[in-house]
Parts: structure tokens; sequence; C-alpha cells
């Protein structure tokens, strides 16, 4: 058990049911009355985001998420097969578990599995990948001084805006956070 004076960013807590990760915190302490943490929290299985203000003196219970490095195998369907490195055990984790998490992942990359009492609720996948484009229009000369792109299709099927000099076989780097080009290989 923890009480609410104990939040900082990152704390992991039950709460009505849900389980919550702090994203924002403030301890508050009027002239008047008594002090309380204002928080903004992210329900770490649905990534909803709500803002709650409990009493100092309020306990919850801390919860522990286990992240587990796992190696993308393959996609049957509507299970996507990761392999655990040390026991080599292949563990599908189903579709709506993924979601589009795994737009910028191909086969053999390496993604961090995020479970909570064995229950899989999240994948996070490298923060930057090199894929190759598969699919753009060729670059025309001039109109560069703005910064135009063009869309690329990546060889995972992910489409992104890239600058208008990258060509289709290039190699380029991904941010998957932001799914924005960063930078040809």
């Amino acid at each position: 058990m923890i009480t609410a004076s104990d939040f900082r960013n990152g704390v992991t807590f039950e709460f009505e049911g849900n389980v919550y990760q702090v994203v924002e915190f403030l301890h508050v302490k009027p002239g008047k009355g008594a002090a309380f943490v204002r928080t903004k929290l992210k329900n770490v299985m649905t990534g909803a985001v709500v803002e709650k203000t409990f009493r100092p003196t309020e306990k919850v219970e801390q919860a522990r998420i286990e992240k587990k490095n796992m190696e993308y195998s393959y996609n049957d369907g509507d299970l996507y097969y990761f392999m655990d490195p040390e026991t080599f055990d292949m563990v599908p984790i189903g579709k709506d578990e993924v979601g589009d998490s795994l737009k910028f992942v191909k086969e053999n990359m390496t993604c961090m599995i995020l479970s909570y009492k064995g229950n899989v609720f999240g994948i996070e996948p490298p923060t930057f990948v090199e894929l190759a484009i598969t699919e753009t229009e060729p670059g025309f000369a001039g109109n560069t001084a703005t910064g135009a792109t063009k869309p690329a299709t990546l060889e995972t099927g992910a489409v992104i805006q890239v600058p208008l000099f990258v060509d289709e076989n290039d190699i380029i780097r991904v941010d998957t956070r932001t799914g924005e080009y960063m930078e040809r290989v």
C-alpha cells in the first residue's frame, strides 16, 4: 500500500478496479482547509487519461507492471507470436492487445511486452527502427525550401510522410512514438 503523498511520475497503482499510472501530480496546500494531491492519471489498460484529487493520507494498492523483452516472430490471423529469448517459448498475443503498436515492427525485432497479473495489455516497439521504403512517388526538383513531403509505404505496410529526396528501396530511420521520418540510413 502507498499513500497519495508518495505519488511520483510513473508510479502505478490500483484504484476503483483499474490500474493507473501517474502522469502528473501536484501537492496543494491551501491557506485554509486540508492539503490535497491533484493528479493526472493514465489508465494503463485503455490508455484513457483522467484527473483525480486525493487526500494525502488516502491509501491505494501499488501495482507491479511486468516488462519483458520478447522477439516478434510472426502473425497468424488474429494472433501475433512472440518468442521469449530465455526459454524460447512462443507466446501468442491477441489482435486486441496489439492494436497498432506493431505497424513499424518487422519479424525478429525485439519489443517490450507489458503485463499485469499475467494479462498482456500493451506492446512497446523499439523507439527507432530502420525500415526499407517499398513504394513512393519519385521526387521532383524545385519547391524544396518549404520542406515538402510525400507519402511513402514502408516494408511493414505503414505509410508515413518523407522528404522529396527519399526514393524507393532507401532504408530510413523512423521514430515509432510519433511515426515520423528521422533520417536516411
